[in-house]
C-alpha cells in the first residue's frame, strides 16, 4: 500500500504530464491555424530585414527566364538610367543564366543573396497579384454605359482632400472631368485597385491606356476585409474571384454601398501608350515585374522569389516555382514584406492575379 507522500508524488507527476500534453495540443492547434495552405513555411527565424545567406537549399528550377530577359530589355530600352544604376547586378545574372548554373553557384558570379525576413520573421513574404484590366467603355453616356471614369480635377490644391467616393458616385464632380463611361461599376473599381487599365471603345478601335493619375487623399479601406468581418466571405477564401461572385449575387445598390465604404478614389489620365506601364516608366512583362514598398526595395532591384504553384482553380498544390522578378512598380497597399506580382493584361491574367494571396521566400540579389 502506498503511503500518502508517495501517492501525492505520483499524482503530481500525472498532473504535470497532463499540463505538458495540454500545452502540446494548444501549440499544435495554433500551428495548424497558420496559412500553410497558402504557402507559409517555418524553417529559420530571422531578425534583420535582410540576411546574407550562403545556400538556400532548394531544388526548384527557374520558371520565368524568358520573361525575365524580356523585362531586362524593356528596362534597357525605356529607362537607360535605371538600367545603368543596376548594370553590375544585371550583367552578373546574365552570365549566371548563360552558364545554366545552380542557384547556389550564384556566389561564383559575385552575386550575394539576402533573404527577406518576411511578415512573421520566418521568411514568409506576402505574395499577391495584379494585372491590367480591359474595360469596355464609351466616350459618351449611352444605354448601359453610365459609370464615369474620371480624370484629376484641376481646381484642387496638392494636399487638399477631394470629395470621397460616395460623393463622386452621386455626381459631385463636373462632367468635364469625365474621361469615359463604362458599363460596369465593378470594372471601374477593379481598374482603380489595379492602378491602370486599357479602355476598349469597341468597333475594332485600338485599346487606349488609362494610367494612374492621383488619389483623392482619403484613406483606403479594403472591401475584402469588410466582407470578411461581415461574414460574407471566409478569410481563407478571399480573392478577387470571390468578391466578383459576391457582386453577382447582390443588387447594384448593395454593390455601390459596399464600394462607398472605401472613401479612397483613383483618378486616371489618358495616354498614347500601347503597353502597360508601372511607376518606373517601363513597360511591364507578366510574371517578371513586381510592385514593392520602395522604402525597402529599390526600383530596378532583382529579387529571387519562391512562389507557390496554383492549379486552375487557384488551389496551392504544395509545390513552388522560382522566379526572377524586377521591382518596377509600387502600390498603395504594398507595404513592408509584401510583393505584388504583375500577371499581364486581360481576363486570364486577372483570374490568376485574383487567386494570389499566398506566401513565399524571397532573396534580394546584390553584387
Amino acid at each position: 500500500m502506498l503511503n500518502p507522500y508517495t501517492f501525492n508524488k505520483i499524482k503530481k507527476k500525472k498532473n504535470i504530464k497532463k499540463i505538458i500534453l495540454i500545452f502540446i495540443f494548444i501549440f499544435s492547434v495554433a500551428f495548424s491555424t497558420k496559412n500553410i495552405n497558402h504557402g507559409q513555411q517555418y524553417k529559420n527565424k530571422f531578425i534583420k530585414n535582410f540576411t546574407n545567406v550562403k545556400n538556400i537549399n532548394i531544388q526548384n528550377k527557374l520558371v520565368n527566364q524568358k520573361e525575365f530577359l524580356l523585362q531586362l530589355e524593356k528596362i534597357k530600352s525605356f529607362s537607360p538610367t535605371l538600367y545603368a544604376k543596376n548594370i553590375s547586378t544585371y550583367n552578373a545574372i546574365l552570365k549566371w543564366l548563360k552558364k545554366k548554373s545552380d542557384i547556389n553557384e550564384m556566389k561564383k558570379f559575385g552575386i550575394n543573396l539576402f533573404q527577406m525576413k518576411g511578415v512573421d520573421n520566418y521568411g514568409n513574404v506576402k505574395i499577391t497579384g495584379y494585372y491590367t484590366p480591359i474595360v469596355q467603355a464609351s466616350k459618351i453616356k449611352k444605354k448601359n454605359f453610365i459609370y464615369p471614369i474620371y480624370r484629376m480635377p484641376s481646381n484642387f490644391k496638392k494636399n487638399q482632400k477631394l470629395p470621397q467616393r460616395k460623393d463622386i458616385y452621386n455626381g459631385i464632380l463636373k462632367k468635364k472631368y469625365i474621361l469615359a463611361y463604362s458599363n460596369s461599376l465593378i470594372d471601374n473599381f477593379i481598374m482603380e485597385v489595379q492602378g491602370s487599365g486599357f479602355i476598349d471603345y469597341g468597333d475594332k478601335k485600338p485599346l487606349t491606356f488609362f494610367s494612374y493619375s492621383k488619389k483623392n487623399n482619403w484613406p483606403y479601406t479594403s472591401i475584402g476585409q469588410i466582407l470578411i468581418k461581415r461574414g460574407d466571405i471566409k478569410k481563407n477564401n478571399m480573392s478577387m474571384k470571390t468578391i466578383k461572385k459576391w457582386c453577382k449575387n447582390h443588387t447594384q445598390k448593395e454593390i455601390q454601398e459596399l464600394f462607398e465604404q472605401n472613401k479612397s478614389f483613383v483618378f486616371f489620365k489618358q495616354t498614347k501608350r500601347k503597353e502597360a506601364y508601372g511607376s518606373s516608366a517601363v513597360p511591364l512583362i507578366g510574371k517578371a515585374a513586381i510592385a514593392v514598398d520602395k522604402s525597402i526595395i529599390k526600383s530596378g532591384s532583382v529579387v529571387l522569389v519562391q512562389i507557390p504553384i496554383l492549379d486552375k482553380k487557384g488551389n496551392f498544390n504544395h509545390k513552388y516555382g522560382l522566379h526572377l522578378l524586377i521591382a518596377l512598380d509600387v502600390g498603395g497597399v504594398i507595404k513592408g514584406q509584401h510583393f505584388d506580382v504583375y500577371q499581364g493584361i486581360g481576363k486570364k491574367a486577372g483570374t490568376l492575379a485574383g487567386f494570389y494571396n499566398h506566401y513565399g521566400y524571397a532573396w534580394v540579389l546584390k553584387i
